[in-house]
């Protein structure tokens, strides 16, 4: 059963209410099916890569070996199966049942008989359950969770779902009498999320109990950390802190639980994190992680919080060339704002979805498909660039931790369900791409539309009614926060209604088969500087057009310029061009830049300042997606002003 949820405002529609066409999500989504995923079934059989699909067969007793891949591999493969069950409900392609079925029988007969499962752990004989945080026990559990109540609702078996069903069974008698030695259990928790969806997908409130349990153990007892938010507890918290993947991961696994209990206290905490997430810690693209390695930043427990790593950084401390930026970290962002816009229907969590689906999402996967990259720095020093945790000079086919492939593929082959959204109000487009709609409103009636368009190339978007009541609907169409100028005309006539950026226009009225719905976003280049607290770019401008962050890659410099020569004056005119043949199609930008640069290229720490060689420099910029698929070359996202 599907339950809807009592305290969302928005719910999204069924799985196969949507179908894609041609455009850009519809070429991923595609790309997704046939390259991405089985390209990815191939990663998870390399004996070296972090993520296996062995380890299940081992501990079924069907082949002999030892554990391979990190202890959240399980975890890893489990998202690579949902993506698959996103895919068929999308197509209906039996081939994918008949690849599921056999791996989900694996699967429960790797399965202890009191329904724990996390096989790196059952073959590790050295190992006991329940020890220690970084085995990630939860991590896979919770990811099987979600898999296992995604694959049933799509496919309606209850293969999968029973092994679930037997696991979360397990995880209720374990954490419900509120063990003070599991209190910081899990370190990464997806968990939470798992608990929720299996409440959805089977109406059995124990799950939810369960998900409200994981939620309450946070900085519950002593000993915890900032790493893992486990020292603050969340309905107390102000600051996103810690290790920036479990942070999101617990944010949308509270805001699921604020979803289905209304609990006001837990979205209070919430919205203070959300706060001082985004207006001081996240990146242009959408990334969350500016730490590779660090400290947290808690006076008032005399820095007792600890060291943390892969995480939020401090306030305003944005860093380019060291940033991390995990792609997980940074999916985990979309999928929190979007939990949140489901609650509130505020477009203020559409446009940072959106901005890390054209960003630093995308920026984690190859133009082909089938190679991916762990960090997302905005500034990058070619073959010379100094390597951290997790960097690379170009994206791999398979790593010694592999979360960000799985977690890519998945959130494209789920994307469809993003796109619109249904309320007691009317129906609600949050995001724009070519792709058609039958579904059904809040009292029942058929409602289908179709919509046009080449965003976000082109700011044009078509959108007809396929199918209405003969009441009154309201639609809702997202004006993005970015945009000024919005046009709308509907049937050819130009609209009076206000559009607002960063809000939804809702218009009323009785709409008939044959409606059409224009409305024209402004995609004008705009330049683009930060806070003046934001030290590393104080001073330095970056280029957008709608909602695409964009770069300059060293290949687009005549030979021997370098990205650190580049400045941007303040009148520099910017144009916009479409070049089909360029990186899969994308739009480029030219401008005319400053080129400063040292006599005789002198490289002192401290120079003489105005004795610099100065000229006229044209420059290309691309999608900052795009970079790393030349080769290996310098990039940067920000440019220094020139005054």
């Amino acid at each position: 059963m599907q339950t809807k949820s009592m305290y969302q405002k928005l719910h999204p529609l069924a799985h196969d209410a949507v179908s894609w066409s041609d455009g850009f999500w519809g070429r991923l989504h595609k790309l997704c099916h046939e390259t991405v995923l089985p390209s990815m079934r191939k990663a998870l059989d390399e004996p070296a890569n972090g993520a296996v699909f062995s380890n299940f067969y081992i501990a079924a007793g069907l082949q002999e070996g030892e554990r391979k891949g990190t202890m959240w591999s399980d975890g890893d493969c489990y998202k690579y199966m949902e993506a698959w069950a996103h895919i068929y409900g999308q197509t209906k392609d039996p081939a994918i049942l008949e690849h599921l079925d056999p791996l989900i029988a694996v699967i429960a007969a790797a399965q202890e008989a009191d329904g724990y499962i996390s096989a790196p752990m059952q073959l590790s004989p050295n190992k006991q359950r329940w020890t220690s945080v970084n085995d990630h026990e939860l991590y896979n559990m919770g990811h099987l969770l979600t898999a296992a109540a995604v694959h049933h609702r799509i496919t309606s078996k209850s293969n999968f779902l029973d092994i679930a069903i037997k696991l979360a069974d397990y995880l209720y008698d374990l954490f419900m009498p509120r063990p003070p030695e599991l209190a910081h259990f899990g370190f990464n928790p997806s968990n939470t999320m798992g608990a929720v969806d299996l409440y959805r997908a089977t109406g059995d409130g124990r799950y939810l109990e369960l998900a409200q349990r994981f939620v309450d153990m946070r900085g519950s007892q002593p000993g915890g950390g900032d790493q893992n938010q486990a020292l603050v507890p969340l309905r107390e918290e102000t600051w996103a802190v810690g290790h920036a993947v479990t942070a999101g991961y617990l944010y949308c696994g509270a805001t699921d639980v604020v979803a289905e209990t209304g609990d006001e206290a837990l979205l209070a905490g919430l919205h203070r994190i959300w706060d001082n997430a985004i207006h001081s810690k996240m990146y242009i693209t959408g990334g969350t992680s500016a730490q590779h390695h660090g400290a947290s930043q808690r006076p008032e427990f005399g820095g007792s919080a600890g060291s943390v790593h892969e995480a939020f950084g401090y306030e305003y401390s944005l860093p380019n060339a060291t940033a991390y930026n995990e792609t997980c970290a940074n999916i985990a962002n979309a999928m929190w704002n979007w939990r949140l816009l489901n609650l509130s229907g505020d477009a203020k969590y559409t446009d940072i979805v959106e901005l890390v689906l054209y960003n630093s999402m995308l920026s984690s996967m190859s133009l082909d498909g089938i190679e991916f990259c762990y960090t997302n720095p905005l500034r990058w020093y070619g073959a010379e660039h100094p390597l951290l945790s997790q960097d690379a000079y170009e994206r791999w086919f398979i790593s010694r931790c592999y979360c960000c492939p799985t977690n890519t593929a998945r959130t494209i082959a789920l994307l469809h369900n993003w796109f619109y959204g249904v309320s007691d109000e009317g129906f609600w487009v949050h995001l724009y791409g070519s792709n058609s709609v039958d579904t059904t409103l809040a009292d029942g009636s058929a409602f289908a539309l179709t919509q046009q368009t080449d965003y976000p190339w082109d700011g044009r978007i078509r959108i007809t009614v396929d199918a209405a009541p003969a009441d009154e609907v309201a639609l809702m169409l997202r004006i993005p926060g970015w945009c000024d100028g919005a046009a709308l005309r509907i049937n050819g006539e130009a609209s009076e209604m206000p559009l607002a950026p960063g809000t939804y226009v809702e218009l009323t009225r009785a709409w008939n088969r044959g409606d059409v719905i224009e409305l024209s976003l402004p995609l004008a280049p705009r330049t683009i500087k930060a806070h003046p607290k934001a030290e590393e770019i104080r001073n330095h401008v970056a280029i957008m057009r709608g909602p695409i962050v964009y770069c300059l890659e060293g290949m687009d410099l005549p030979d021997g310029v370098s990205i650190l020569e580049v400045y941007a004056p303040d009148d520099m005119p910017l144009e916009a061009k479409m070049e089909s043949e360029l990186l899969g199609g994308v739009v480029t930008i030219a401008g005319q830049a400053r080129r400063l640069y040292e006599e005789n290229g002198a490289t002192a720490l401290y120079l003489e300042a105005g004795r610099e060689q100065e000229e006229a420099l044209d420059i290309r910029l691309i999608p900052y997606y795009a970079w790393n698929n030349r080769g290996v070359d310098e990039m940067t996202v920000w440019l220094p002003r020139r005054f």
